[in-house]
C-alpha cells in the first residue's frame, strides 16, 4: 500500500536526459541533458545497477563520491547527482569526450599546438593537484578520462579508481580487471616496486600525450616511436615514459619544465589563459596592458575559447573592473564569432550602457567601431538610449569627437525616428555647417547630409537641402565647396525644375570661376546635368511629372541602408586629428564681418585637409534618365596636400551674394539662400529666413537670425525705380569696396568720400529694417514655420 504512494525519484529529478548522442565512457553512459526549469545544457553520466556487476557498482559509487567532493578548475565540475537502487546519475557541466573532440577538430584541419598545449597544461595541473595537494592517485589516466567543455578547455574525469596514498578501507579493482584492453597503459614495473606512488600516473600521462598526437596506442612498445610529438615536448615526454620509475618527474616539476623558455607550454595562448584565471587579483595597470595586447593575439586563439572564456571575462572586466575603452577592440573581435541572437543577449546590453559613459576615449571608440554592431541595434534602443547620448558629441570641444559623431549619423540615420532625424539632427547639422571652426567637419557635415537625404521626409528635404548646399558652396574651405556641388548632384532628383533653374543653377554658376580647379570641374559637370534636365522638359513638357516624381517622395526606410552603409567608414577620412596637429587653431573659422579675404601665397600651403576625390569624364552631355551623380564618389574626402587651410575665394563677380555681418558667419542654413532675393526687384524689402520656410527653430537662441543682413542690391530705396536699381547693379556701384574684399577684380573706382557715404546709408538702412522687423514681431508674435512674411 505504501509503495503506491511512494514517489519515483527519477521523475522528480530536475534534469531531463536527451536520447540522442549517448556515448560509452568506461562503465558510464554519457548523455546530453538539460535542466527542466531553465533549459540549461548539462552532461549526465548514468550507470545502471544490475546483478553480477558488484565490482563495477563499487567503482561507480566511489566515482560518485569523488566527483562530488573534489573541486578544482581543471577537474570535471559536479552540478548535481542522484543515487537510487537501480541507477546512479552524475550531472556535470556540458562536456565532450576528448577522443570525440579531437576527431571533430581533425575534420576541420586538426587541433592547433596552442590548443593542445593549454589542454595538457590543464590536465597536468589537475593531476598535480590530486598528487601533491590531496595525496591521491588517479590510477585511470588516459584519453577516456579527459573531457572538453564548450570553451575548449580540458577537464580531468574518470575518478572511478582514485585511491589515497595512505590506503583506503575499501580496495578498488584496477582498471585492467574491468577492461582488459587497458593493460597496455600500465607501467613496466610491478606495483610498489620502487619509485613514488604517483609514477604510474605519470607513465599514463606519457601515454595520453602520445595518443593526443598519434592516435590510439596499439601497444606499449609504440611509446618509443615519437611520431608527431612536437620537438619542444620530446625531452620532457621521454622523462615521463622512462623505464626507471625513480627518474620520472613529479607532475608539478613536469609542468615547470614545459613552461621554461622555449618550452612547449611557453606561448602567448597559455600566458593569456593563465592571466584570465587570475584576472580578479591583477592590478589595474596590468589589466589595461593585457587587454591592449589581447586584440593582436585573438586571431590565433580557438573560436570556442574566445566565445566562452574570453568574452565573459571581457564583459566582467567592463561591468565590475572599470576596464574602460580598452575592452572594446577585443570585445568586437570576439563578437564576430557570435550568432545574432547571442550578440543581442551578451553584447548589446553592454554597448548601450557604454554610450552613457562620460569617458571620451570610450565614446570615440564606440563611434569609430559602430559599423561592427549597428545591425544588431533595434530602433527603440537607438532612439531612446543611444542617440540622446551621441548628440552630445556635436557640441564637444574635441574636434575628433565632433567629426566621428557626424560620420556615425550615416549608420544611425536609418534607425532614427521622425523627431530625432528631421528635427534634432538637422538642428545640430545646421549649427555645425554654419559655425564650426574646422573646415573638414563642415565638409563632412555637408557630405553626410547628402547621404542621409533619402531618409528625410519630403518637407524637410525641400526646406534644408538647397539652403545647406548653397551655404557649403560659399564655404572658405575648398573641399566644403566641392562637397556642396556634389551634394546638389547626388540629390538632384529631389529638386523641381523651377528650383533647379532659379536657385541651384545660379549658385553653381558662381563656382565655375572658383579658385580651386576641382571645384570648377565639379561645378561644370553638375551644371551640365541640371541643364540637360531643363532642356528635356523644354523639348517635351510631358516628361515633367516623370522627372519630378521623387520631389515629394516619402522617406526611405532603414532597409536600404545596406546599399551605402559601407561608405560610412571608408568614405570619409578621419581628418580632424591631422588638421589639429598641422594647422593653427581657428585657421578655418568662418569669416567675420568685413574681414578681408586672405590673398594666396606664391605657392600652395601644404596642410593635411580634406579634398574630394575627382572623376575625370569627357562626356559632353548627361542624359536626364541616366544621371551618374549617384555613382559619384563625392564622399571620399581623402587628404590632398594641394588644398590650403588659408586659401579662400578671391574673385567677386557681379552676382549678388549675401554674407553674414555677425562673427559667427550665420545662425543657420536658413540665412544662406541668397537667390531668393531676386524677388526684391519689385520693390519689396529683404527676405527673411521665414520666406524660405525655415521658421525660427534653427536659430540657436530661439529667435530669428538677426545676422541675415541685406546686400547692396537691397540698399537702394524701396521706392526707387526698377530701372535705376538695375542700372546701379549693372554698373557695379561700390560692390568690391563696400565689402572690402581687396580682390584684384574688385578695386574701387569711386572716391573715399563716396565709399563712406555708401557705408553710412547702408548702416541706416539696416537699422531701419531692424526696427520694422521688431515692430512686426511685437504686433504679430513669432513667425510660424513655413509662413511667408508680408511687408
Amino acid at each position: 500500500m505504501w509503495s503506491f504512494f511512494a514517489r519515483d525519484p527519477i521523475k522528480d529529478f530536475n534534469y531531463e536526459l536527451l536520447p540522442e548522442n549517448q556515448e560509452k565512457s568506461g562503465i558510464w553512459t554519457l548523455s546530453r541533458g538539460k535542466r527542466k526549469t531553465t533549459g540549461e545544457p548539462v552532461s549526465v553520466f548514468v550507470y545502471e545497477i544490475s546483478q553480477g556487476t558488484e565490482e563495477q557498482t563499487q567503482l561507480a559509487k566511489a566515482a560518485f563520491k569523488r566527483t562530488k567532493t573534489l573541486r578544482h578548475p581543471n577537474i570535471l565540475s559536479y552540478v548535481d547527482g542522484l543515487e537510487t537502487e537501480k541507477s546512479l546519475y552524475i550531472v556535470t557541466e556540458p562536456v565532450t569526450p576528448l577522443a570525440a573532440h579531437l576527431k571533430l577538430q581533425a575534420e576541420k584541419g586538426g587541433a592547433s599546438d596552442l590548443e593542445v598545449s593549454w589542454g595538457l597544461h590543464q590536465i597536468v595541473k589537475a593531476l598535480s593537484f590530486l598528487v601533491n595537494d590531496c595525496h591521491l592517485n588517479h590510477n585511470n589516466m588516459g584519453m577516456w578520462a579527459v573531457f572538453v567543455d564548450r570553451a575548449g578547455e580540458w577537464k580531468l574525469g574518470g575518478l572511478d579508481h582514485v585511491t589515497s596514498e595512505q590506503g583506503d578501507s575499501i580496495s578498488l579493482p584496477p582498471p585492467k580487471v574491468i577492461n582488459p584492453d587497458l593493460e597496455r597503459y600500465d607501467p613496466p614495473e610491478s606495483p610498489g616496486n620502487g619509485g613514488e606512488k604517483w609514477t604510474g600516473d605519470v607513465w599514463r600521462l606519457g601515454c595520453l600525450i602520445w595518443e593526443v598526437f598519434n592516435g590510439s596506442l596499439p601497444r606499449a612498445s609504440s611509446l618509443r616511436s615519437l611520431g608527431k610529438i612536437p620537438k619542444q615536448l620530446v625531452p620532457h615526454y621521454c622523462e615521463l615514459v622512462g623505464a626507471n620509475p625513480k627518474i620520472r618527474p613529479n607532475p608539478a616539476r613536469f609542468l615547470l619544465n614545459c613552461r621554461s623558455p622555449g618550452g612547449f607550454m611557453n606561448n602567448s595562448f597559455v600566458e593569456s589563459c593563465l592571466f584570465l584565471e587570475e584576472i580578479q587579483i591583477k592590478e589595474p595597470a596590468e589589466k589595461q596592458q593585457f587587454f591592449q595586447d589581447l586584440s593582436e593575439n585573438l586571431d590565433s586563439f580557438p573560436e570556442d575559447f574566445c566565445k566562452h572564456k574570453v568574452l565573459p571575462q571581457l564583459l566582467t572586466a567592463f561591468e565590475f573592473g572599470n576596464a574602460g575603452a580598452v575592452v572594446l577592440t577585443p570585445l568586437f573581435k570576439v563578437g564576430k564569432y557570435l550568432s545574432a541572437e547571442e550578440y543581442q543577449q551578451k553584447i548589446i546590453p553592454v554597448i548601450v550602457k557604454m554610450f552613457s559613459s562620460t569617458d571620451r576615449a570610450m565614446r570615440i571608440r564606440l563611434l569609430q567601431q559602430m559599423e561592427q554592431f549597428i545591425q544588431y541595434l533595434n530602433e527603440a534602443a537607438v532612439n531612446s538610449q543611444i542617440f540622446p547620448h551621441v548628440v552630445h558629441g556635436f557640441t564637444d570641444t574635441n574636434p575628433a569627437i565632433r567629426e566621428q559623431t557626424v560620420k556615425s549619423m550615416l549608420l544611425l540615420a536609418p534607425k532614427l525616428n521622425e523627431t530625432n532625424l528631421n528635427q534634432e539632427l538637422m538642428r545640430h547639422f545646421a549649427r555645425l555647417q554654419a559655425r564650426d571652426d574646422q573646415g573638414p567637419i563642415r565638409c563632412n557635415t555637408t557630405v553626410c547630409l547628402g547621404k542621409i537625404a533619402p531618409y528625410l521626409n519630403a518637407g524637410m528635404r525641400q526646406r534644408v537641402l538647397i539652403s545647406a548646399f548653397s551655404r557649403a558652396a560659399k564655404d572658405p574651405f575648398p573641399a566644403s565647396r566641392a562637397a556642396g556641388v556634389l551634394g546638389f548632384a547626388a540629390t538632384h532628383q529631389y529638386y523641381s525644375v523651377a528650383e533647379s533653374a532659379s536657385r541651384i543653377l545660379p549658385t553653381l554658376c558662381t563656382l565655375t570661376v572658383d579658385p580651386d580647379k576641382n571645384v570648377r570641374d565639379q561645378a561644370f559637370k553638375a551644371i551640365k546635368s541640371f541643364l540637360s534636365k531643363l532642356e528635356t522638359v523644354s523639348e517635351d513638357p510631358s516628361k515633367l511629372a516623370e522627372i519630378e516624381k521623387d520631389v515629394t517622395a516619402l522617406a526611405q526606410t532603414g532597409g536600404s541602408a545596406a546599399t551605402w552603409a559601407g561608405w560610412a567608414v571608408t568614405g570619409v577620412s578621419s581628418l580632424t586629428s591631422k588638421l589639429i596637429r598641422n594647422a593653427p587653431a581657428g585657421s578655418e573659422a568662418p569669416p567675420a564681418e568685413n574681414s578681408p579675404t586672405p590673398q594666396p601665397a606664391a605657392g600652395p600651403v601644404p596642410t593635411n585637409t580634406a579634398a574630394p576625390s575627382r572623376e575625370t569624364s569627357n562626356e559632353e552631355t548627361v542624359e536626364p534618365d541616366k544621371d551618374r551623380w549617384d555613382d559619384e564618389d563625392w564622399g571620399s574626402l581623402e587628404v590632398n596636400d594641394g588644398y590650403s587651410n588659408y586659401v579662400k575665394s578671391l574673385l567677386f563677380f557681379q552676382c549678388l551674394t549675401f554674407y553674414s555681418q555677425s562673427s559667427d558667419w550665420s545662425s543657420g542654413w536658413d540665412a544662406d539662400d541668397s537667390w531668393s532675393n531676386e524677388k526684391d526687384v519689385d520693390g519689396q524689402g529683404q527676405s527673411s529666413p521665414a520666406d524660405e520656410g525655415w521658421g525660427n527653430d534653427w536659430d540657436e537662441d530661439g529667435n530669428l537670425s538677426e545676422s541675415f543682413t541685406p546686400t547692396s542690391q537691397n540698399k537702394a530705396s524701396t521706392g526707387a525705380p526698377k530701372s535705376a536699381r538695375l542700372s546701379s547693379a549693372q554698373e557695379g556701384v561700390g560692390l568690391a569696396s563696400d565689402y572690402n574684399w581687396d580682390g584684384a577684380e574688385g578695386k574701387s573706382t569711386t572716391s573715399d568720400l563716396k565709399v563712406e557715404l555708401a557705408k553710412k546709408k547702408r548702416e541706416e538702412r539696416r537699422k531701419e529694417l531692424e526696427a520694422k522687423r521688431a515692430e512686426r514681431k511685437a504686433a504679430k508674435g513669432p513667425l510660424k514655420l513655413g509662413a511667408r512674411k508680408l511687408d
